[in-house]
Parts: structure tokens; C-alpha cells; sequence
């Protein structure tokens, strides 16, 4: 009777190359997961990026018109220092001054009523009037970026310039509501001190967001 043996013989060069199958598919799916994962990475980032480049941009165009209008404001108040009459409900110039006063400034100094002095000069009686740039400066687009821990991912000199534009934007937005607060409460000497000061700041604020600008590609 013929019997069948069974050959037990390993066959290494098979079990080899199936290790090696092995190897190779399990670093692949570890490359490929890597790889999608960076990818991911690299468009929140640039999303991130995108969105707070326009929150920027919009910022600025917020800050210029502030700086346009404070600009204006001192100015006004010191040309009409000079012709106040102990308040800013009156003052006392002649008709040619009044005239260049609210040409230059229109819609500033309100007339109700006047009165005939010596010399050509008028008792003129009427209300200041100051329209305070008031806008909320925002930063959503930084601060979900930092929620999301996107801003891991930027480097060092970019990172350290974002944080410090938004800084220098929240003291600025401070000083805006301040400069709100004092005009509220009627207080225009403080009112005039708080704007010099949003001018000082506002002009490094624009330096800065230009910087930003610039510079923001380079983030990665």
C-alpha cells in the first residue's frame, strides 16, 4: 500500500517575502496616514491664514477711518479753542472767522442764535457737535485659529508678530471705548487727551498691519 507523506518543509524564501509584504503595507498605510493627516494640516492652515488676512484687512480699513476722524476732532477743538467762549455752547468771532471755521469743519459748531458785540464780533450761541468713530475691531478669525491650536503650526516670527499685532489691537479698541465713555459723560478735555493717544497707537497699529500683511504668506 502506497501511503502520501506530507512534507513539512518550511518554505522561507515564502514566509519571508510575506513578512516583507507585511512590512511594506503596514508603512505605507503609516505614510498614507501621515500624509493625509499633514495634508489636513496644511489646509486649516491655510484657511486659518486666509481668514485672518481679511480680519486683518478689515481691521485696518476700521482703523484708518477712526484715525481720519480723531484726526479731525483735534483739530476742530483746537480751532475752535481759540474762539470759545468759556464753553463749547458759545463762542465769540467774527462773521469771516465763523464762515472759515465752518467751512473747514462743517456741521462742527451749530448756530441757534447771536448777538451784536464791539469790533465786528458775535456773540454766537449754539451746540458742538462731535461724531466719535466708534467701531468693534474684531479678531474671530486669531482667536479660532488659537482654539483649534492651528497656530502650532506657525513659526516662531510669524506667530510672535500676530500675537503682538492683536495685543497692540485690543489696546486700541480700549482706548476707543474709553474716548466713547468721555463723550458720553461730556468730559472733552478727556475726550481730546484719549484721542491723542488712539492716534499714537492707531499709527503703529497700521505699521503693523502692513508688516502683517506682507509676512503672512510666510507662515508655514
Amino acid at each position: 500500500m502506497r501511503f502520501f507523506k506530507l512534507n513539512r518543509k518550511l518554505n522561507l524564501k515564502y514566509i519571508f517575502g510575506e513578512i516583507l509584504l507585511l512590512f511594506i503595507g503596514i508603512n505605507l498605510a503609516i505614510w498614507f496616514n501621515n500624509w493625509n493627516a499633514s495634508k489636513k494640516i496644511n489646509e486649516e492652515k491655510k484657511v486659518a491664514l486666509s481668514k485672518i488676512a481679511e480680519e486683518i484687512k478689515n481691521n485696518k480699513i476700521e482703523v484708518d477711518s477712526v484715525l481720519i476722524n480723531s484726526h479731525r476732532i483735534l483739530n476742530a477743538y483746537q480751532d475752535f479753542k481759540n474762539v470759545y467762549d468759556g464753553n463749547t455752547s458759545a463762542i465769540n468771532a467774527n462773521p469771516t472767522q465763523l464762515k472759515f471755521l465752518n467751512n473747514k469743519y462743517p456741521d462742527y459748531f451749530i448756530v441757534k442764535d447771536s448777538t451784536a458785540m464791539e469790533n465786528g464780533i458775535f456773540h454766537y450761541r449754539g451746540v458742538t457737535r462731535i461724531n466719535l468713530e466708534i467701531p468693534t475691531l474684531t479678531e474671530i478669525a486669531w482667536k479660532t485659529t488659537t482654539t483649534l491650536n492651528v497656530t502650532s503650526e506657525f513659526n516662531y516670527e510669524c506667530l510672535y508678530e500676530l500675537e503682538s499685532l492683536y495685543n497692540l489691537q485690543r489696546r486700541v479698541q480700549i482706548e476707543i471705548d474709553k474716548s466713547a465713555d468721555a463723550m458720553q459723560q461730556g468730559k472733552l478735555d478727556e475726550l481730546m487727551i484719549i484721542l491723542e493717544f488712539i492716534n499714537q497707537l492707531g499709527s503703529q497699529l497700521q505699521s503693523d498691519y502692513e508688516s502683517v500683511k506682507e509676512n503672512i504668506l510666510n507662515c508655514s
